[in-house]
């Protein structure tokens, strides 16, 4: 039967356009259906939600021609700052510090806002060669019909291909048709997300601080005195702190931030998420594959979120690629077994790795303040334990596929 085209990607948030912009540059044509209206994300104003990068994902974004777009409104993590502590009362006397001095690399990583970087995706898509793009338009079903997989949309159109792909979020619809079971639970957590101006430049320093009802990012962003704000609270308190008025919000928020870049005032819009964890059974199904949150959902402690799924993107377009290069049927199941291989074990690990730190440092146990505090501060006294962590964060552990290590599929 002839197809609409070789992979249908369900999904246009940043993974599903980031796949699609690697696939199609190999060659193979590639529809990417996207719930949304195209150009209501791309034309937002300001509003502080932006993304930690690592090196890796910046290699990724280099390869499939968006960084050049979006490199000067980046801006770059020359350190990060890890503490323990309560609010109104400080930082603990032990404390980490990553410097990007410690690898060879350059930064450890890049804070770019969502709204920028979905433009330069669309522009890129819009440009490509083999990509449609679908906006304003869902998949709604799906089934595999001999060696390929028709995909029904809302509209009751019928797309027929070798291949779904599942970036539709943490309540993937794509898994949830192809029979794929998910394990997780809730934090009992909601991230208050926002942006501040501050007084004093933050010299490209992100700040994590731990406090026992959920962490706090301070995240630098670009021109040096904004601030994009992930602060996690307990759900009802945050529910409470989300409800104030901007001046009551800011008085919450102040005794947790500090004083150390001056005064600071409400600079972006203000969002709440419920935090949990969530991982899909299995990557893989029967001519479907799941990418980004539609396969791991994790908590925000450490900003791997879009980097944790990007390495998906690389590992599954690299596996395509070099499928159909070798004239293998690309939505086989041994094919799609080798991208399951490869991702799933490093993301459980991330993800569960994830849960630990939080449980571990969202609590105010006495005991367990000072293990963690020890534990940090023998961390930072020793100079290769440090660029162990650093590498780690800047995602250039472990098997990299070739778009992550900086080289074309």
């Amino acid at each position: 039967m002839e197809q609409d085209a070789d992979i249908i990607i369900a999904g246009g948030g940043l993974n599903g356009p980031a796949l699609a912009l690697a696939l199609a540059r190999a060659g193979l044509k590639v529809i990417v259906v996207d719930a949304r209206p195209a150009p209501s994300r791309a034309e937002a104003g300001f509003d502080g939600r932006a993304y930690a990068l690592a090196i890796a994902s910046k290699r990724l974004l280099q390869g499939i021609g968006i960084w050049p777009q979006v490199a000067e409104l980046a801006q770059p993590i020359l350190k990060i700052k890890a503490s323990d502590g309560i609010a109104g009362q400080g930082a603990a006397p032990f404390f980490l510090t990553f410097d990007s001095a410690e690898i060879e690399e350059g930064p450890m990583g890049f804070m770019l806002e969502d709204r920028h970087l979905y433009r330069a995706f669309l522009d890129a898509m819009t440009a490509q060669d083999g990509l449609t793009l679908m906006s304003d338009s869902r998949v709604v079903d799906h089934a595999v019909a001999g060696a390929g997989v028709n995909v029904t949309l809302g509209s009751g159109q019928v797309l027929r291909a070798g291949l779904l792909v599942g970036c539709d979020g943490r309540g993937s619809g794509v898994a949830t048709k192809a029979g794929i079971r998910r394990i997780g639970w809730g934090y009992k957590q909601t991230a208050l997300v926002t942006a501040v101006w501050h007084e004093h430049p933050h010299h490209g320093v992100a700040q994590q601080f731990f406090m026992p009802a959920g962490p706090l990012a301070i995240l630098p962003l670009a021109g040096g005195h904004h601030s994009s704000i992930v602060w996690s609270e307990e759900e009802g308190a945050a529910q409470a702190i989300q409800a104030l008025d901007d001046d009551a919000y800011l008085a919450a928020l102040r005794p947790r931030f500090g004083d150390y870049l001056g005064e600071i005032k409400l600079a972006g819009a203000r969002f709440t998420y419920p935090l949990s964890l969530s991982l899909a059974q299995s990557f893989i199904a029967p001519r479907v594959a799941l990418v980004g949150d539609a396969a791991h959902g994790v908590h925000p402690i450490a900003g791997q979120g879009l980097n944790l799924g990007l390495r998906d993107v690389a590992a599954l377009a690299q596996v395509l690629v070099e499928a159909v290069r070798r004239g293998e049927d690309l939505g086989a199941p041994d094919v799609l077994e080798r991208y399951q291989r490869w991702r799933r074990f490093d993301a459980t690990t991330l993800a569960l790795g994830m849960d630990t730190v939080n449980r571990v440092f969202s609590n105010d146990n006495p005991v367990a303040r000072i293990g963690r505090d020890l534990g940090m501060g023998l961390v930072n006294a020793v100079p290769g334990l440090r660029r162990r962590f650093v590498r780690q964060a800047a995602g250039l552990a472990g098997d990299l596929p070739r778009l992550l290590a900086g080289r074309p599929i």
